[in-house]
């Protein structure tokens, strides 16, 4: 093996440990240059006991000062500053690929002075330790084996120990010591990886029990003799550990791309906007009390601080960046505003996204458009974290209310705070639009929705023909038959784009009322003011761009108080009163008020609800009503069900046919209470293997037919034995 096949961290390491058993037996001094060098650098000492400096430590935690989860940037502040207090020869590191971590909140070798766990003699144990693994990798030898066994044994079972000891073993001589840490026995263990000798040595990530120090070094010993060999390609501890990182980096990477992929999945098929962002909106301080702001306007920029984390993109979730916002800090608070700050402005911001620059609680700055993506500069200063802003406005604007505290807050779903901003810079208010993104909406057709939806042709035609004549209609039928799918790819498929800002969706419910639709009086400071409703915005809106056509969606339309809802609306819906000729003087406002007539109104009704009465006659006759029926014979089911090719899948289908016969045939219930297609779609044979289907027959299946035969026990335990069966 020669010393290019050595990563250049491991001289680094290994004089380290050289230059620290010196202090074995004078480890104030030692404390001195940690807190000393910690100065130097300006960063916090870390946490290592319960006061702020530690009265004792051991060789390992030194390590683990740096070998833990901070940024690379940090590590390299720190280990060079190490490098200068010991007057060390090797090169500080620049790269620490392969090097296995601490965990943050667990970074120390010993439990605190305050712990009971704590046993005197636990940081003596460590020492010798290394002087034991020291000895016997420079010399080797029975007696330097049978040290270093002793010590091991004396070691292992301290507090908090076990697997982690060898992680410290590694770092102080990685090119004879194995680090058997969770990654690196995942990896190791499996022999597709390792090669068969190797595996059949290193213990698997499941066992809890640990080794030895007999046992260790029969590891170590085994692992060494396969290195560079036919079944084991790696030629260092260090190159293998290394491989476990990239390998468990490349399946974690699959996994959380797979979690998304399933996420994006539900997401689509619940809300039909696959290929749309919508516009996010967030209120910003630029710097402390705004001092930022001439700075970063005149450059075109936003920036946030937090610079001692590095390159964001670096961590793979919002915990990673309080953990290390935490290691920075310190303080008793859990930072989880501040990792929401620097999470949301490297991963979640988008170009096109709208920002207001705020000064302190009370007092709006300006306002731009979001033109780039997230940078780290690394000579930023203070604000290292970058991106690319068009400041469209600047000035100084008062605001009513308090705005919130945080340095970066998405205000998207804030409705009444959005419209008061926009209406400060007079710009529209369609929350959620990308009114000023300049990516093209994604098309969206006839034919897609067909695919998707799993509707006949002759369905569609008819739905959409009624639609243009009606202006309203209700799509109605039982559970699971995709209703509210159905209703915004309709939408979506008349306009011939996927656009969000011409779509609203609402739920009535039996609170829901006029004032919630319309307008009415709310309280304020001041008293009351008269705030408009869902509808009465969408209408606006929609009259002020006659040449496209908008869709107002109300799902489970006869759950409200129809008559309370509607109000004078009853009769501004119909066709021939739609249009600005039939205004009418609203009830609170006396404002004269219509309903354009590119607005259409889709609502959703569930067949099955035993609880809700039948529509309101007056505005019933003013819908038209289509039935959708579970679609399991439907060319697009097939089609999706052969693709997923399950023989599991298929006599469940098959189970739930044969039911929905039977509910149909039942004088007490009917075709409206039969079992729709939807609750067996978007599944896949992994999910079927994983016992997806077992778990929709056992809760989402079973509790809708104990509603429906809760007077017929003996029918009930007949179909749950059928679908449990059919499941399996």
């Amino acid at each position: 093996m020669t010393d290019s096949m050595i990563p250049s961290w491991v001289p680094f390491y290994e004089e380290l440990a050289d230059r620290l058993l010196p202090f074995k037996d004078n480890r104030g001094a030692l404390i001195d240059k940690i807190v000393h060098l910690y100065q130097v650098i300006g960063m916090k000492l870390p946490t290592l006991e319960s006061m702020p400096v530690p009265g004792d430590i051991d060789p390992y935690t030194f390590y683990g000062l740096f070998n833990k989860g901070i940024s690379d940037a940090n590590r390299r502040r720190i280990t060079s500053a190490i490098a200068d207090e010991f007057g060390m020869r090797a090169a500080s590191p620049e790269d620490f690929g392969g090097i296995p971590l601490l965990n943050n909140l667990n970074a120390t070798f010993y439990a605190f002075t305050d712990d009971r766990r704590r046993k005197d003699g636990d940081i003596d144990h460590l020492w010798a330790l290394l002087e034991a693994e020291v000895e016997l990798a420079s010399h080797g030898g029975e007696a330097a084996r049978t040290r270093f066994v002793s010590a091991f044994d004396g070691t292992v079972h301290q507090f908090g120990l076990g697997w982690k000891l060898t992680m410290g073993l590694y770092w102080a001589r990685p090119r004879r010591f194995i680090a058997l840490d969770s990654r690196n026995r995942w990896f190791m263990a499996d022999m597709t990886k390792a090669g068969p000798v190797v595996a059949a040595v290193v213990p698997t990530e499941k066992k809890s029990s640990v080794p030895t120090g007999e046992e260790y070094l029969g590891i170590c010993d085994v692992a060494l003799s396969q290195l560079g060999t036919e079944t084991c390609p790696w030629h260092s501890f260090p190159e293998l550990s290394k491989a476990a990182w990239v390998e468990s980096e490349r399946v974690n990477a699959e996994k959380k791309a797979a979690q998304k992929a399933a996420e994006k999945k539900a997401e689509d098929a619940a809300l039909g906007d696959a290929g749309v962002r919508t516009t996010r909106y967030w209120l910003y301080a630029p710097g402390e009390g705004a001092g930022m702001w001439d700075d970063f306007r005149s450059r075109g920029v936003m920036g946030l601080g937090w610079g001692e984390l590095g390159n964001l993109m670096a961590y793979a979730s919002k915990e990673d960046m309080r953990t290390g916002l935490q290691q920075e800090y310190g303080g008793d608070g859990s930072l989880s505003n501040s990792a929401l700050a620097v999470w949301q402005f490297s991963h979640e911001m988008e170009p096109g996204d709208i920002v207001f620059a705020k000064r302190g609680l009370k007092q709006v700055i300006g306002r731009g458009v979001v033109d780039g993506g997230y940078v780290f500069e690394a000579s930023g200063g203070k604000y290292p974290h970058i991106r690319k802003v068009r400041w469209t406005d600047a000035g100084a604007w008062d605001v009513a209310s308090q705005l919130p505290m945080k340095t970066l807050t998405d205000i998207s779903d804030s409705t009444d705070l959005l419209d008061h901003l926009n209406a400060l810079f007079q710009v529209g208010k369609d929350v959620g639009v990308r009114s000023e993104a300049t990516d093209d909406l994604p098309t969206y057709t006839k034919e897609d929705l067909l695919e998707e939806a799993y509707l006949s042709e002759g369905q569609y035609d008819a739905i959409v023909r009624r639609l243009r004549i009606k202006k309203n209609i209700v799509l109605q039928g039982p559970p699971g038959v995709g209703k509210t799918f159905v209703a915004k790819r309709l939408a979506y498929s008349i306009m011939g784009v996927k656009d969000p800002s011409r779509v609203e969706l609402v739920q009535f419910h039996q609170s829901y009322s006029y004032e919630d639709f319309v307008e009415g009086y709310r309280p304020t400071e001041a008293g009351f003011e008269i705030e408009r409703g869902v509808f009465y915005d969408f209408c606006k809106r929609a009259a002020d761009d006659s040449d496209n056509d908008y869709f107002f969606e109300i799902d489970e339309i006869n759950r409200g108080n129809l008559s309370r809802i509607f109000g004078e609306l009853f009769m501004l819906i119909e066709t021939d009163k739609r249009g600005a000729r039939n205004k009418l003087r609203l009830l609170y406002s006396h404002d004269y008020f219509y309903v354009p007539s590119n607005v259409y109104i889709v609502g959703m009704m569930n067949t099955a609800d035993r609880s809700l009465a039948l529509l309101d006659y007056a505005l019933r006759r003013r819908f038209d009503f289509f039935d959708l029926a579970p679609a399991f014979d439907s060319d697009g089911f097939r089609s999706y069900q052969g693709g997923v090719g399950s023989s599991r899948l298929d006599r469940l289908v098959s189970c739930v046919k044969r039911l929905n016969e039977d509910i149909s045939a039942d004088e007490s219930l009917g075709d409206g209470f039969r079992i729709g297609h939807s609750y067996l779609c978007g599944l896949d044979s992994d999910a079927i293997e994983e016992g997806a289907l077992s778990d929709i027959v056992e809760y989402e299946l079973l509790p809708l037919l104990r509603e429906y035969w809760f007077d017929d026990p003996e029918k009930l335990a007949a179909w749950a034995g059928e679908l449990r069966g059919a499941a399996k």
